[in-house]
């Protein structure tokens, strides 16, 4: 299903794996080039729910938008796979350009973009980046949005890079039960460590937060480098979540 296009026009791509009505969506490559293995690590599920259709429980549907920021992505690899598979051998690893995949085509930081405590002027470590002109102003964003309000997903992992670790949602509020639950089971299931919340440094706009706001479930799944998909450890993570669902 194509969900929305990006700035410059790229589609914006859901895919389904089996027919439950307990849908479970999985997001990859919302920083685009800069998160560019969390891109191949939601292609790795795609082919591993193709590939074994039994590993989804019958009352479940796994859909997953590999990425989120096709324009990002494109400013760091350069791949002629018409279906816009890649490998790492065609990413560009200069940092300037890693860098510069982490925004759309407007120079936007999509997990600055979300109606959570949203801020024109956002921060990605020591850095101010764009949170766009309003929250949505994005079209990535819009079509994440419009995904979610006309599906209601029973759950949301997004995953990016890199620090390490599960962390779970909330937006000026307590952490739901269910989001805390899953958050401990993904983290339990998988070897990464669990955290109530990013503390680094302060984010806003932030997609998952967006979600708790609207009393979805959610959990950020930050992979532990810039390089590695670490599969077994999400395939587990993955597989703890299907069996929390299982009825």
């Amino acid at each position: 299903t194509v969900v929305g296009t990006s700035v410059e026009g790229g589609a914006i791509t859901a895919y389904h794996y089996g027919n439950g009505e307990t849908e479970l969506l999985f997001v990859g490559g919302v920083h685009g080039g800069y998160s560019w293995n969390t891109v191949l690590l939601a292609y790795e599920l795609m082919d591993y729910l193709k590939e074994n259709p039994s590993a989804i429980p019958p009352n479940v549907r796994a859909t997953v938008i590999p990425v989120l920021n096709p324009d990002g992505l494109n400013k760091v690899v350069a791949s002629d796979d018409p279906t816009g598979r890649f490998s790492s051998s065609d990413v560009a690893t200069a940092s300037d350009k890693l860098t510069a995949g982490r925004f759309n085509a407007n120079e936007v930081d999509l997990n600055r973009n979300f109606d959570c405590e949203w801020q024109a002027a956002g921060k990605w470590q020591n850095k101010t980046v764009s949170g766009g002109s309003q929250a949505f102003s994005e079209p990535e964003s819009q079509a994440l949005k419009n995904y979610v309000e006309t599906n209601r997903p029973k759950a949301v992992v997004a995953w990016y890079s890199a620090a390490g670790g599960v962390f779970a949602s909330s937006c000026q509020n307590s952490i739901s039960a269910e989001t805390r639950a899953l958050t401990g089971k993904y983290a339990s299931a998988s070897g990464y460590p669990a955290y109530d919340s990013f503390e680094a440094y302060k984010v806003t706009g932030d997609m998952l937060n967006w979600l708790a706001k609207n009393n979805i479930p959610a959990i950020s799944v930050l992979l532990t480098n810039h390089r590695d998909t670490e599969w077994d450890k999400n395939r587990a993570g993955i597989e703890a979540l299907f069996k929390n669902y299982l009825q």
